[in-house]
């Protein structure tokens, strides 16, 4: 069967009610995979511990994901990737196969390899497929939660299969690996890898459909730094392959050993049918992609809404085996009740990834937030950006504490408040640890200035440790820790210590308490994350009305608002790699200008808000390999979108509420995990019908711009009546 019409086969089987219900059609696994967005094309399930993918086989921050569109080459299909990132690691346990004789560039990282065209490559929810072109083999992937299914198909020729343990891209470096036979269809084995994750296990437990003809497994030493550090091991398994016969190779992966791999296969893979691994991925995509149904005639925009939703479950990733049992922080084994995770890019996706999980998966943010409590007692803190049992402190903030806060007040799930809160709190009291201990004593982190040489992107740690302190004040107060609450709520107005009236700035201090010059808000510099002080400014979701108060009142922040985005960076200005997305010094791209045009709401002009939105939604998402503006951040960039384009989002991720914006369709319709339906209906809305006339909730008017949380999981009706002409 080709793979064509395998995909419609799997089409028509998926969902209860067949095509119509099939969301995956509307999933384009490329949007992303070009430009800046950093996505990787391949198949995964719903948070899956496996992504498996094609890689170019070239390093280069284009191919962080391993894919990058413009490319023409395959070196090989790994089983790990990170989702729109901006760091280059895992690639773990690689399979490419081959006929003989094949393309090798020797003195080259890429080394084996096959060129392709897009025109034989297809990507669907949780199902991939390329022809190698100098080869002749068709390439078809799936996966489970644990395990990757590979089918290939081969012409009439001697063939082989490579399963490469050796090879590394970016920042990744092979460290000691192990294959080992089985029998004629099994193996077994690990890498063992260091990078951004210094670190990193990845054991394996593999079975072939039909047993090889010959094995030759070579293993050549490793160095990394100044030393030998292992092995790296290639397998090569040989066939002699009739026209049109089918290999399929199923891999299950564990952080913890090859015994605990074997359990995850015997779990999820004893079956050798591809196609039915398909339709079982598949299916558990229609099933979460399901939960929210928009109504459009524009096939585009329904492909951008259902793949940014998908994007938003492709990351956190599940961690533990099917028995519990999971690889801590600690390098030690551990085993617990609940579904560990890790792939945690909290300075990302704390804003809009996690509050739309709490909408959409509160059993899962039960299980994240225990995940932190685990991270906790076996680090002595939270983590900041974890990933395969390893602290990577990756950007800034104690970004834990909004997603453990806003779970809490939001009644989720049946983790242990107390200790959480203690957690927060010892996280935020680590006086060692990036500034914290000069933030708490004198109330900012010192700028990094020479012969000093302080904390660098200090402006950005103080305002981001200011947002986390806020919630767990919130969070103190809530549980009736008084003195708690009234520390931490003082420590969160730390944002007005680097509020420069005279420049109208956030602006870095040094240690001395003075304001670093020379001052230029467009620069990009070592005190601001990824950011200039324009992007920054607005970071603090949790007092708007007392940014506004600082800023000398409505007016004036409505004419900063104004400059924000229409003030545009000069033509001949050297913009770094993340100022992407740009409307002004708006950049989309990052995300710290995620929630400012949601401000005008503040000041009274949702008008102004609602034009920026619709452009935003229309303009800077895509159905195209390019379609992302910037990294895609392991769900942040599409979270904003699903979200904005159901008419609301966090400004104040933790503040229980979600600003009104511009809805992009005219009917969504959400199932809720409390059996609920919440439906949000646009009336007269049109391309240029963007703006917001009247608002009403379950038929009565809505006389404020923001809806409760609670107000969406008790279900109703939210309707917008839209205009051309804004109510101004």
């Amino acid at each position: 069967m080709s793979a064509l019409l395998v995909s419609a086969a799997v089409i028509a089987s998926c969902g209860s009610g067949g095509v119509d219900n099939d969301y995956t059609r509307y999933v384009n696994p490329f949007i992303g995979t070009d430009f800046t967005g950093n996505t990787y094309p391949g198949a995964t399930v719903p948070f899956g511990m496996v992504q498996l993918s094609p890689d170019n086989g070239t390093p280069g921050w284009h191919r962080i994901s391993g894919y990058y569109y413009p490319d023409s080459t395959i070196a090989g299909f790994s089983h790990t990737h990170l989702t729109g990132t901006g760091a280059g690691d895992l690639y773990d346990i690689m399979y490419m196969p081959v006929t003989n004789p094949y393309r090798e560039a020797k003195d080259s990282i890429l080394g084996i390899y096959s060129m392709f065209d897009h025109a034989d490559e297809e990507g669907v929810a949780g199902y991939y497929r390329v022809k190698l072109a100098d080869y002749g083999i068709t390439v078809e992937l799936t996966a489970t939660e644990r395990c990757g299914i590979q089918r290939y198909t081969f012409p009439e020729a001697s063939s082989s299969v490579f399963l490469n343990l050796k090879k590394a891209m970016n920042w990744d470096a092979t460290v000691d690996s192990h294959i080992e036979v089985v029998d004629s269809v099994t193996l077994r084995g690990y890498r063992y890898s260091t990078g951004w994750a210094a670190d990193q296990r990845v054991y394996f437990y593999a079975k072939l459909s039909r047993p090889f003809d010959d094995v030759e497994i070579q293993s050549v030493p490793m160095s990394v730094g100044e030393g030998q550090t292992g092995a790296g091991c290639v397998a090569r398994l040989d066939y002699e392959t009739a026209e049109g016969e089918q290999l399929v190779i199923r891999t299950a992966l564990s952080g913890t050993s090859m015994e605990g791999a074997q359990r995850n296969f015997e779990a999820e893979a004893t079956g050798e049918d591809f196609d039915a691994y398909v339709a079982a991925a598949r299916g558990k995509w229609n099933t979460e992609l399901g939960k929210i149904v928009v109504d459009s005639d524009d096939e585009d925009l329904k492909t951008c809404f259902y793949t940014a939703l998908y994007h938003t479950m492709t990351a956190p990733t599940i961690s533990s085996d099917v028995d519990g049992t999971y690889r801590g922080v600690d390098k030690q084994l551990h085993k617990a009740e609940h579904v560990t995770y890790g792939t945690f890019s909290l300075w990302d996706t704390y804003r809009a990834e996690h509050p739309l999980l709490t909408i959409l998966h509160p059993e899962r943010v039960n299980d994240m937030v225990k995940s932190f409590l685990d991270h906790y007692d076996q680090f002595g803190r939270l983590p900041v950006w974890n990933f395969y049992s390893n602290e990577t402190d990756m950007m800034i903030g104690y970004h834990s504490v909004p997603v453990i806060v806003d779970a809490y007040m939001k009644g989720i799930g049946d983790f242990d408040a107390q200790k959480a809160l203690d957690a927060c709190i010892a996280t935020a009291n680590k006086d060692d640890y990036r500034g914290i201990g000069f933030y708490k004593e004198h109330g900012y982190v010192p700028a990094y200035t020479e012969p000093d040489k302080w904390e660098n992107w200090s402006l950005s740690k103080t305002l981001e440790y200011a947002y986390d302190d806020w919630c767990i004040a919130l969070m103190a107060d809530s549980l009736g820790r008084e003195d708690v609450a009234a520390e931490f709520y003082a420590r969160s107005q730390n944002y007005r210590n680097v509020y420069n009236p005279a420049t109208t700035f956030m602006q870095p201090r040094n240690e001395r308490g003075e304001f670093v010059t020379p001052f230029n808000p467009d620069d990009y510099t070592e005190d601001i994350c990824e950011s200039n002080a324009w992007h920054y400014f607005w970071s603090v979701q949790h007092d708007i009305d007392g940014l506004i108060d600082l800023v000398g009142g409505t007016e004036r922040f409505e004419q900063k608002l104004d400059s924000m985005f229409t003030y545009a960076p000069h033509s001949d200005a050297e913009l770094p790699i993340f100022s992407t997305g740009m409307i002004g010094q708006y950049a989309h791209g990052n995300e710290p200008s995620h929630h400012v045009a949601y401000l005008y709401n503040y000041v009274g002009k949702p008008w102004k808000a609602q034009e920026i939105l619709a452009e935003i939604m229309h303009e800077l998402y895509r159905n195209a390999p390019h379609g992302l503006c910037g990294n895609e951040d392991c769900g942040q960039m599409s979270a904003w979108f699903v979200l904005s384009a159901m008419g609301f989002y966090p400004v104040n991720p933790v503040g229980m509420t979600y600003d009104l914006g511009t809805p992009l369709f005219p009917r969504v319709e959400v199932s809720l995990p409390n059996g609920k339906t919440f439906t949000v209906v646009a009336k007269g809305l049109t391309k240029d019908n963007v703006y917001v006339r009247s608002v009403t909730y379950n038929g009565q008017p809505l006389d404020r711009l923001t809806i409760t949380h609670d107000m969406i999981m008790s279900g109703g009706e939210l309707v917008f009546e839209m205009a051309a002409e804004p109510a101004v």
